[in-house]
C-alpha cells in the first residue's frame, strides 16, 4: 500500500477545510461516510499489521492536546487533535485538528490536511460502522443526547450505513436541539425534540450519547436503559470525563477500539482494569461474535483510535486524482544535492 511519490518530490498536496467542505458536497455526505466506514473497516481488519499506542496527551484544566499516530509498516499517519469544552463559550470549537500520511520508506509526506471536518465524519462513521455489526436488527430509531457538533455527523451515519430515519433529540441547552433539527430537517428525519433525558430514550432502540463536558457525569443511569438496545456511547473520550452510570456498563457486553486507551479514556475507566471487553476488530474480522441476542445490551466505548484517522487519510488521497481539491504545498525542502542543504539557500540569495 505504499504511496509513489510525485515527480516535484517536495510538493505536497493539502486539502484545507474549505476543499474538504467542497469534497464531500461533490460525493455527497452520504455516500462519503459510507465509503468511508469501508476503509475504516479494511483497516481495522488488518489490525495487526498496525503499530498501537495510545494517543500523546498533554492535559489541562482547560482541555486536552493530542497526537494520535499509527503505520502499517509501508504508510505513516499522524492527526494532531484537541479537546477545549469551554472553547464553545469563546465562538471557538471544542475539537479541531489536522493529520499527514508519509512514506515509510523515506519519511516524506504525501499529504496534509485539515482534521476538524474529518474528525466529524469519520467519529460519526465509526459509530455506525459498529452498530451494524451490535445495534438490534432492524433498528429504525435513535436517541441522540447531547445535540452539539456531532450530533447531525452522527445521525447521518446512521442513515446511511443503517437506515435510522427516526430521532429523538435532546440537549441540556435547548438552542443546541434547535440547531440540530434545523440542520437535519429536510434530510428524511421524523425527528422528535425532548425535554428530559427520560423522555428522549423513549422507544430508541440505538442511543448515543455524545456530550461535550470535561468531567465525570451520568447522563444515563441504569433505570433508563431497557434490555435489547444498544449505546453508542462517544463523549466520554479523556480520562475523568464519562456519560454513563457504573451500573449500565456491568450489565452491557462492552466493545471497544484499543483497550489499553478506552481504559485510561472511556466509560471503562469506571471498571476495574480486567473488566471483559471485546476489541471491535476480532467482531469486524469474524473472530468474535457482536450481538448475539435479542435481550442483549451492547455498549461500543468509543474513545477514537488512531486507524481511523489512517483510514480517513487514506480515503481521502483516493478521492483527489481528477479533482482540485487540494493545494500544492512547496513544503520540504529539495536541494538538487542532498549534502547541500547550505547552498540551496545561497542560491535562493543569488536569484532574489
Amino acid at each position: 500500500m505504499a504511496i509513489h511519490p510525485p515527480k516535484d518530490i517536495n510538493i505536497v498536496p493539502f486539502v484545507s477545510v474549505d476543499n474538504m467542505m467542497k469534497l464531500v458536497l461533490d460525493i455527497g455526505i452520504e455516500t462519503f461516510l459510507v465509503e468511508l466506514a469501508g476503509f475504516i473497516e479494511e483497516d481495522f481488519k488488518r489490525w495487526e499489521l498496525f503499530d498501537k499506542t495510545p494517543r500523546v496527551a498533554s492535559h489541562s484544566p482547560e482541555g486536552v492536546i493530542e497526537l494520535m499516530p499509527t503505520s502499517d509498516g509501508e504508510v505513516y499517519g499522524f492527526k494532531y487533535v484537541n479537546g477545549h469544552p469551554k472553547n464553545t463559550r469563546d465562538g471557538l470549537q471544542t475539537v479541531t485538528g489536522f493529520g499527514m500520511l508519509s512514506n515509510v520508506d523515506n519519511g516524506y509526506p504525501v499529504l496534509f490536511s485539515e482534521m476538524t471536518i474529518l474528525t466529524a465524519l469519520r467519529t460519526a462513521a465509526t459509530s455506525a460502522l459498529a452498530a451494524k455489526y451490535l445495534a438490534p436488527q432492524n433498528a429504525n430509531c435513535m436517541a441522540i443526547i447531547g445535540n452539539g457538533a456531532q450530533s447531525e455527523f452522527q445521525a447521518m451515519a446512521f442513515k446511511a450505513l443503517l437506515n435510522v430515519n427516526k430521532l429523538r433529540l435532546f440537549d441540556i441547552d435547548q438552542q443546541a436541539t434547535e440547531k440540530c433539527r434545523r440542520n437535519l430537517s429536510g434530510m428524511g428525519f421524523d425527528i422528535s425534540s425532548c425535554q428530559t433525558a427520560e423522555e428522549v430514550v423513549e422507544g430508541a432502540q440505538i442511543v448515543t450519547t455524545v456530550t461535550a463536558d470535561k468531567q465525570y457525569a451520568t447522563i444515563l443511569t441504569d433505570n433508563m436503559v431497557g434490555a435489547g438496545i444498544h449505546i453508542n456511547a462517544v463523549g466520554g473520550d479523556c480520562p475523568g470525563k464519562t456519560e454513563l452510570h457504573p451500573d449500565i456498563l456491568l450489565r452491557s457486553d462492552i466493545f471497544v477500539e484499543y483497550p489499553p486507551q478506552t481504559r485510561i479514556e472511556g466509560e471503562i475507566q469506571q471498571l476495574s482494569k480486567d473488566h471483559p471487553v471485546t476489541e471491535l476488530w476480532r467482531v469486524f474480522a469474524g473472530k468474535e461474535k457482536g450481538r448475539q441476542r435479542p435481550d442483549q445490551t451492547t455498549l461500543f466505548d468509543s474513545v477514537g483510535f488512531a486507524t481511523e484517522d489512517f483510514s480517513a487519510l487514506r480515503y481521502v488521497r483516493s478521492k483527489l486524482p481528477g479533482t482540485s481539491y487540494f493545494d500544492s504545498l512547496d513544503m520540504l525542502a529539495d536541494p538538487d544535492d542532498p549534502h547541500d542543504l547550505f547552498g540551496m539557500i545561497l542560491r535562493a540569495a543569488k536569484a532574489a
